[in-house]
């Protein structure tokens, strides 16, 4: 071989070696199944939304989106396997509420709240519904709060123990109305909702979904709706703020993450894609059937609202003095 067509051999041998690296990081995401860490138990709430988006993931990427219940410690278990997890897309965090939450309830995390994750897209709302028994006077909410200020003490509501969503909910409209209805803790948010319904205590924010069937059969009574606008499975019933408390509104938050410093071109196609899925029809479908609306967001609103509900929260369980270990 001659020398100049040995060093042009050895100039294409070089060229396809600088090549080889870039080809292999311009593979399209994903190229492997994708992990989608759900914090809470099975058949909850949060786990049927978490479902619906990742099988629609699935059929959009063409690779296998699957969700791992990790439970425990009110999400903070989970979460912490997604905050130790590889940057790379294949691990994701499906989270609610307790995610704003527990940075103010929870005196020492294993995690950054707002540092060790990357917002993908928000994903849902799924509001309270603010239900009183039929027998307690008062049709509206300023009724409920003309009631309360007459009788401070005497109104009692049922939560699902302190800090749960519930628990919360009722206080920061305590603060906002500048009322004091009386807590009733239960264990968890079916006991507290069922003492409503037997007259046991007087009103409860319960989840849309449970509520209505009670609802409609008249064993509750509804004064207002819990989220910032009026909801789209719920469009009858005023909101809290138009309807007395101005500026009130507490309600679930679920959203998409992913472990800090993951790729902005990955953040980019997972935010793409959730908000394909769930403008399908088949989604919009099932999420009005479970009385949950779906809100997106770009990944920067996302982070936005993330930080405000942890603001907001912390707020009401500061005044609480609420503190878990």
């Amino acid at each position: 071989m001659s020398i100049a067509r040995s060093c042009a051999w050895s100039a294409l041998l070089a060229g396809c070696l600088h090549v080889a690296p870039v080809a292999v990081h311009a593979q399209p995401y994903p190229v492997k199944p994708v992990r989608m860490v759900v914090p809470f138990a099975p058949g909850g709430g949060t786990d049927v939304i978490a479902r619906h988006l990742a099988a629609g993931l699935t059929e959009s990427f063409a690779r296998q989106v699957f969700v791992d219940n990790r439970a425990g410690a009110n999400g903070v278990v989970g979460t912490e396997v997604v905050a130790r997890a590889p940057a790379d897309g294949y691990t994701l965090l499906f989270v609610s509420s307790p995610h704003s939450v527990n940075p103010s309830l929870r005196t020492k995390l294993p995690y950054d709240t707002l540092r060790d994750f990357a917002p993908v897209s928000l994903v849902a709302t799924s509001p309270y519904l603010l239900v009183v028994h039929p027998s307690l006077p008062a049709r509206n909410v300023r009724e409920l709060i003309a009631l309360a200020k007459k009788h401070p003490d005497d109104i009692t509501y049922g939560s699902g123990g302190s800090g749960s969503s519930a628990h919360l909910a009722a206080e920061l409209f305590n603060q906002m109305a500048g009322v004091k209805l009386r807590e009733i803790p239960y264990k968890g948010a079916g006991p507290a909702l069922l003492a409503v319904v037997t007259g046991e205590s007087q009103a409860v924010f319960g989840n849309a979904l449970t509520v209505k069937p009670h609802i409609r059969s008249g064993r509750l009574r509804v004064l207002g709706i819990a989220s910032a606008k009026r909801s789209v499975s719920a469009p009858e019933v005023p909101t809290i703020a138009e309807a007395g408390v101005p500026g009130y509104h507490a309600e679930a938050v679920l959203g998409l993450l992913a472990p800090a410093r993951t790729p902005r071109p990955i953040i980019d196609a997972l935010n793409a894609e959730v908000h394909k899925t769930m403008r399908a029809p088949a989604a919009v479908e099932a999420m009005r059937g479970m009385s949950v609306d779906i809100e997106l967001s770009t990944p920067e609103e996302f982070g936005r609202l993330i930080e405000s509900e942890i603001g907001r929260w912390g707020k009401v369980i500061r005044a609480l003095k609420l503190s878990v270990q």
